[in-house]
């Protein structure tokens, strides 16, 4: 009898483009603190900005076009935003960017999201589902940090990206609260109707 050889495996290798996408939308991170925060070359910091947004953008089209979703995407794709989330908003109040208060609810709801995830582990969960309505706040978010440096410009470019950049980011703001809301409902549920994991 002939070896059929090893079977295929049910998900796509971790190897592929869009999740190479996501690491590198990570990386970016630390590039992107250094440019704003040590050299000032706030035009770059921006392009870093920006090039984020997009391969956010196109690393999920990508992974669905090509059948290329894996648990490492699913994973790293939360990763990076909860980290641009975070690292941004305080590069941008170091510069005086964005006032603390604004800041603080970016970041508390990171912290108060958290929550969720020691009640969730107790059920056998890693995390919920993402809402559509989270990723349209990220959206939102993302073009409204580039658009808020771009605002600093003293050009026209600054004049007409500041008032831009506060409303995608009040309207962001919004929607990333009300996703909290709606993730906690979410948790309360799992935890009233699975039973605990031992």
């Amino acid at each position: 009898m002939s070896d059929p050889g090893p079977q295929a495996s049910s998900e796509p290798s971790a190897l592929n483009v869009p999740n190479a996408l996501s690491l590198l939308r990570l990386l970016g991170v630390p590039l992107f603190l250094w440019l704003l925060l040590v050299r000032e070359a706030d035009g770059w910091a921006l392009a870093v900005l920006m090039v984020s947004g997009f391969t956010d953008w196109l690393d999920g089209k990508l992974a669905r076009l090509l059948d290329q979703q894996t648990r490492l995407g699913e994973l790293l794709d939360p990763a990076a935003d909860r980290l641009y989330m975070i690292a941004v908003p305080i590069a941008f109040g170091l510069r005086e960017i964005l006032p603390w208060w604004v800041i603080g609810l970016l970041i508390g709801r990171e912290v108060i999201l958290a929550g969720t995830v020691p009640l969730l582990r107790s059920r056998g969960l890693t995390a919920l589902p993402t809402l559509y309505l989270g990723k349209a706040a990220t959206l939102a978010l993302m073009y409204a940090l580039p658009m808020l440096l771009a605002g600093t410009f003293d050009n026209t470019l600054g004049a007409v990206m500041h008032p831009l950049g506060w409303a995608f980011l009040i309207w962001g703001l919004g929607m990333y609260w009300w996703t909290l809301v709606l993730y906690w409902w979410q948790t309360v549920l799992v935890v009233r109707d699975l039973p605990r994991v031992r």
